[in-house]
C-alpha cells in the first residue's frame, strides 16, 4: 500500500461472499487491478465520502472469492453534484474476499468553488491532462504537502490570484472574487513551494497569477522558516540577502516598503539595534515606517532592545500612539525573553552579520 495515497486501512467487518453476487465465482486466485476496472467487472463494492478537499474515505468490499489487490491511481478523480476532487498520489490496498475496508485517500479539490462539506462521492471518468505533470511530479517527492499540491493544482486549474489563496491579508486589499476560497487558503510557505513545483514541471512563471503580487516575496522573505525556500525560488543568496532588504526599504512597493524593517530586525539584529530606533524617532518619517521600527525592535529578540523601547516610550509618551506602540513592544518583549530564559532554547534562530554598514 503507497504510503501517500492510501494512508489507512481498517477491516470495518467481516462477512462470508455472496455467491450470487457478480464476480464471486469459484476462482480464488489472487487479483490485481485499478478501481475502475474493479468497479465495472462487478468484483468490488465500493462507497466514498469525502470533504472536498483533501479527504476521501471509501469503504470497499471485495466481491472475489480470492484475495482482490486493488489500486487507486493518482488522478482519478471523485464527483459530487458541482463538485469535483482529484487523487494525488497512486497507492494499493490489499482485500481478503467479503471483508469491507475502510480507506483514506488523499485527494485535492480541482476548483476553487468546492463545498467544503462531508458527502457522498461517485466515481468520475473525467480527466484533466493540465496536472498530470504535476501529478507525476508529487508521486516521486513525497514532502511535498498537500496544501501546496492544492495550490499548485489551483494555479493550473483556475490560475488564482494569491489573495484567494493566501492566509496574510493582502496590503493594497483583497481583490473581489466570485467565491469564497477561504477553505483553499494556505500558509506562505506552501505557496513558495507551489511555486517551485510549478517551476520544475515547466510552468513559466510570468503565466501564474499569484506570482505577479509583490507582497508574496517579501512575506516569503520575511518568514523564518519560509526564507530558505524564498531565496532558493527568487535567486537570492547569502551575499545578495543584504542588498535585497535595502533596496526594498528604499524603493520596495510603497505598500510593503515597511516590511523591511522587520526583516532587518529579524535576520540583522545588531544593525536593527542601532538603526531602528532613528527612524522612530525621525519625526520626517512617516507614520507607517515610525510604527513599525518600534514594533521590529521586539523581533530582534535581543535584550538589548528592551531598554530602548522604554526610553522610546517615555520619550513619546503614554497619550501617543507611538509612545504606546513602544509601551506594547517593550511588554511582548519582555514576557518572550521571560519565555525564552525559562526554556533555556530559542524557537527561531536568527542569524546577524555586525559588519553591515547603515544605510
Amino acid at each position: 500500500m503507497s504510503q501517500a495515497a492510501v494512508v489507512a486501512l481498517t477491516a470495518v467487518a467481516s462477512m462470508q461472499p455472496d455467491a450470487s453476487k457478480p464476480g464471486a465465482g469459484p476462482a480464488t486466485q489472487p487479483q490485481s487491478m485499478d478501481l475502475h476496472t474493479a468497479i465495472e467487472h462487478g468484483q468490488l463494492a465500493t462507497e466514498f465520502r469525502g470533504n472536498g478537499r483533501d479527504v476521501m474515505r471509501a469503504i470497499l468490499t471485495n466481491r472475489t472469492a480470492g484475495t482482490l489487490t486493488v489500486r487507486v491511481p493518482a488522478g482519478q478523480m471523485f464527483e459530487s453534484g458541482s463538485n469535483v476532487v482529484i487523487v494525488l498520489r497512486s497507492g494499493e490496498v490489499e482485500l481478503r474476499p467479503g471483508r469491507p475496508a475502510e480507506v483514506t485517500i488523499q485527494t485535492a479539490a480541482t476548483r476553487s468553488a468546492n463545498k467544503v462539506a462531508d458527502r457522498p462521492y461517485t466515481l468520475s471518468y473525467g480527466t484533466l491532462p493540465r496536472l498530470e505533470s504535476l501529478l507525476a511530479y508529487a508521486q516521486e517527492h513525497a514532502e511535498l504537502t498537500t496544501g501546496t499540491l492544492q495550490t499548485a493544482i489551483l494555479a493550473l486549474a483556475e490560475n488564482l490570484p494569491l489573495s484567494a489563496v493566501s492566509k496574510f491579508s493582502a496590503a493594497g486589499g483583497d481583490l473581489p472574487t466570485h467565491f469564497d476560497t477561504t477553505p483553499f487558503r494556505v500558509e506562505t510557505n506552501d505557496i513558495i513551494h507551489a511555486l517551485l513545483t510549478l517551476r520544475a514541471i515547466g510552468v513559466r512563471e510570468g503565466d501564474v497569477a499569484m506570482n505577479i503580487d509583490p507582497q508574496l516575496k517579501v512575506e516569503a522573505m520575511i518568514e523564518p522558516l519560509t526564507r530558505p525556500a524564498a531565496m532558493r525560488y527568487y535567486g537570492i543568496s547569502p551575499s545578495t540577502e543584504w542588498e535585497y532588504w535595502k533596496t526594498q526599504l528604499l524603493s520596495g512597493d510603497p505598500s510593503t516598503r515597511h516590511y523591511a524593517l522587520y526583516g532587518i530586525a529579524r535576520f540583522y539584529p545588531e544593525v536593527a539595534l542601532e538603526m531602528l530606533p532613528k527612524w522612530a524617532r525621525e519625526t520626517k518619517t512617516q507614520t507607517v515606517f515610525r510604527i513599525s521600527a518600534i514594533q521590529a525592535l521586539a523581533d530582534t529578540q535581543r535584550p538589548e532592545a528592551l531598554p530602548i523601547l522604554e526610553r522610546l516610550s517615555d520619550e513619546f509618551g503614554a497619550d501617543t500612539e507611538l509612545g504606546r506602540t513602544a509601551a506594547n513592544s517593550a511588554k511582548f518583549l519582555n514576557a518572550h525573553l521571560a519565555k525564552l530564559s525559562a526554556n533555556r532554547t530559542a524557537t527561531v534562530s536568527f542569524r546577524s552579520n555586525s559588519a553591515l554598514s547603515q544605510f
